[in-house]
């Protein structure tokens, strides 16, 4: 059995893009599992936006990491070791385990993953959180139905892609942008109607009307700032905006200003909604046994970009947050 482990602590607080040094790797003795525990190793790593905010020292949703602190994060990983009833050697699980090589846990958050049902990665990616975040966004907050108009920011990005082949599944007309021609033509590839590379089309609005002509009734919105501005004149009467992130916002010193539109949510009677997938808690299984019959029937597909070693962990998560993968970042950390 292993006696170290490693882990990435956070060093310093950024100040705008992350660097490599506010991270640091760490290695500390590794107990062995005492009654009641698992030592579970990590076999990926999920690299996610909201981990930015955590980065600062304020107040949020969730408790600012500490400086000196192993940083959070979800992870799927197998038993090595275990004293605990619920759990045997070999298990595949998911959990918050944070950015370490092993982890000691008395079980609870743990999720027990079948490795006959996907890659295991997946539990971290389309049939995990992330999934989770598409599925809630799309058919509790927005109330997405047949027929409707949808407009998915930052679509090739791992909850975009997934939102928008739920838009599909529903028999929705559904468009998007991202950050460049390859994730334009895999936006294509997983069904969209059409999309553009923002940073190639700069007049949004012009760009938006043209791949929504009748509207849009459901803004999925993963990226806030001037491409929020340009679709909320476009919404439709009684549209809904679900506000799942604003990553063009999260390394800015100073907040952007920009056009003041809420006068368009009086005339068109919007409804704008921000939430995050842990306020779903009590309806995880029935939303990931849905989720589990379209990726078997082959209406999900599971984009992954994949980083190896957990040295690069900050690395990766970097480069998430500059657009640099396409699907879900992982770090893959060991091999089964």
């Amino acid at each position: 059995m292993p006696t170290m482990n490693r882990q990435i602590t956070l060093a310093a607080r950024p100040k705008g893009i992350p660097s490599s040094t506010d991270f640091r790797l760490v290695e500390s003795e590794l107990p062995d599992a005492k009654q009641g525990h698992l030592l579970i190793r990590t076999l990926f790593l999920s690299v996610d936006p909201y981990m930015r905010g955590r980065m600062r020292d304020q107040a949020s949703y969730a408790a600012p990491v500490g400086l000196g602190d192993l940083m959070p994060g979800g992870a799927v990983g197998v038993v090595e070791q275990s004293r605990h009833p619920g759990f045997a050697a070999g298990d595949i699980v998911e959990g918050m385990f944070g950015w370490q090589a092993y982890m000691l846990s008395q079980g609870e958050g743990l999720r027990k993953v079948d490795p006959a049902l996907a890659p295991v990665s997946t539990a971290l990616g389309v049939l995990g959180m992330t999934g989770l975040t598409a599925y809630f966004g799309m058919l509790d907050i927005a109330k997405t139905e047949a027929g409707e108009s949808v407009y998915i920011s930052g679509a090739a990005g791992a909850v975009g892609s997934v939102a928008g082949q739920i838009g599909k599944i529903l028999g929705c007309h559904v468009a998007g942008s991202a950050g460049s021609e390859e994730k334009v033509q895999l936006l294509k590839e997983l069904g969209f109607d059409d999309a553009f590379n923002y940073k190639s089309e700069k007049d949004y609005a012009a760009r938006i009307r043209s791949a929504c002509p009748q509207g849009i009734d459901v803004y999925f919105d993963n990226v806030g700032g001037t491409m929020t501005d340009a679709v909320v004149p476009q919404m439709n009467l009684r549209g809904r905006i679900a506000v799942c992130g604003q990553i063009s916002q999260y390394n800015l010193e100073q907040p952007e200003t920009g056009p003041r539109w809420l006068f368009h949510t009086i005339v068109k009677r919007l409804r704008i909604e921000g939430f995050l997938v842990f306020d779903f808690a009590a309806e995880i299984p029935r939303a990931l046994e849905q989720m589990a019959v379209w990726y078997r029937e082959d209406r999900l597909r599971a984009e992954e970009t994949i980083t190896d070693g957990l040295e690069n962990a900050p690395e990766a998560f970097i480069g998430m947050l500059q657009g640099n993968n396409i699907g879900k970042q992982l770090v893959r950390v060991s091999e089964l």
